[in-house]
C-alpha cells in the first residue's frame, strides 16, 4: 500500500541556507519516515541541494524511502538546483538504496575519535612547545574578536581547496558577519565553541585555525570543525601544533568530556596523518553521493 508523503513546514532557517521537509505515514496516519533537504542561498552555492532520509526498520522495502526521494528532487529540480547530495555509511541500508536511485559515490569520509582519558599530556605540550619561528598561537571562545575578524575572515580561504573528490560542492566565501553568524548559531544551540590560530608574527594575520565544538553541558563527545592552513603558511608544521592545543585545552576545561570526533576526507592524507599522530583512531567511514539533475 502507498504511503501518504506529507509536506512540512520547517522554520529552522538557518544563515544561508533553507530545509524543505516531508514526512512519509502509513494508512492509520503512523510516521514512516521523513526526508530533508537543505537548498543552499548563498551565491556559491545556489546550486546545491542537501539530502536527509530516514525509513524505520521495520517500514523498509517498502518503497516508502522512494517516494520521499521523489518528492525531495522533484523540489530540487524546482528551485533550479544542479546537483543533490547525500551521506550513507558505509554498508548500510542508504549505502546500498542510493547508487540503486542513480547516486554516484563522490566522497568518502573517515571518522575518528580520540578518547580524552587518553590524550597524553606529556605528549601534546611536547608538540605546542616546540617553537615555530615565526608564528604565535592565539585563541576564544565564542565569536571572534573584534581585533582578530577580519584577518580570521581572510584565512577561511583556508577550506577552499580542502579535498572533496567530486563533489560539487561550490567554494564557500566568508566575510566578518558571516563567521560571526556562525559562531553565533553555536551559541543559541547552546553549545561552546573554541578557535585555535596560528598567527604570522611579521603581520599578526592568521595563518591557519581549528575549531572544536563542546557540548553545552561538556559531556559526551566534541566536534571538530574547519582546521585550515593558508597555502603560502604550509609546511611548517602548524596544522598539527594547532590541534595538540585545541585537544589540550578541552582536556583541561572539560573534565567530563568523553572524546573528540573528527571526519577527514580519505583523499586528505596529510590531516589523518596528524590525526593517527595525535591518537585518533577510525571508528567508522561514510560514502558521499551525488545526483546531477
Amino acid at each position: 500500500m502507498s504511503s501518504r508523503i506529507t509536506p512540512l513546514t520547517d522554520p529552522a532557517h538557518a544563515a544561508n541556507s533553507r530545509r524543505l521537509a516531508w514526512l512519509a505515514s502509513d494508512g492509520d496516519s503512523i510516521p514512516t519516515g521523513t526526508a530533508f533537504l537543505r537548498l543552499f542561498d548563498s551565491p556559491e552555492q545556489e546550486h546545491l541541494a542537501e539530502l536527509t532520509l530516514q525509513v524505520h526498520p521495520a517500514e523498509r522495502r517498502r518503497h516508502i524511502g522512494s517516494q520521499l526521494l521523489d518528492a525531495a528532487v522533484a523540489a530540487a529540480r524546482d528551485h533550479a538546483r544542479r546537483c543533490v547530495i547525500a551521506q550513507a555509511e558505509a554498508g548500510s541500508p542508504g549505502d546500498h538504496f542510493l547508487p540503486a536511485r542513480g547516486f554516484r559515490k563522490v566522497l568518502t569520509l573517515r571518522f575518528s575519535r580520540l578518547p580524552l582519558a587518553d590524550a597524553d599530556t606529556s605528549a601534546l605540550a611536547r608538540i605546542i612547545e616546540r617553537p615555530h619561528p615565526g608564528y604565535r598561537l592565539t585563541s576564544w571562545h565564542g565569536t571572534v574578536p573584534d581585533d582578530l575578524a577580519e584577518t580570521f575572515a581572510a584565512s577561511r580561504r583556508a577550506m577552499d581547496d580542502m579535498p572533496m573528490d567530486d563533489t560539487d560542492y561550490g567554494i564557500v566565501a566568508w566575510d566578518v558577519d558571516r563567521v560571526r553568524t556562525a559562531a553565533k548559531a553555536v551559541e543559541q544551540r547552546g553549545d561552546h565553541l573554541h578557535t585555535v590560530a596560528a598567527v604570522d608574527t611579521s603581520d599578526d594575520s592568521i595563518a591557519g585555525f581549528t575549531e572544536l565544538v563542546v557540548p553545552g553541558n561538556g559531556t559526551g563527545d566534541a566536534q571538530h570543525y574547519g582546521t585550515g592552513v593558508l597555502p603560502e603558511h604550509r609546511g611548517h608544521g602548524l596544522g598539527r601544533w594547532m590541534k595538540a592545543e585545541s585537544i589540550r585545552h578541552a582536556h583541561g576545561r572539560y573534565p567530563d568530556l568523553g572524546g573528540l570526533l573528527t571526519d577527514t576526507a580519505d583523499s586528505n592524507t596529510h590531516m589523518r596523518q596528524i590525526n593517527d599522530g595525535l591518537g585518533y583512531s577510525p571508528t567508522h567511514t561514510t560514502h558521499q553521493y551525488q545526483l546531477d539533475l
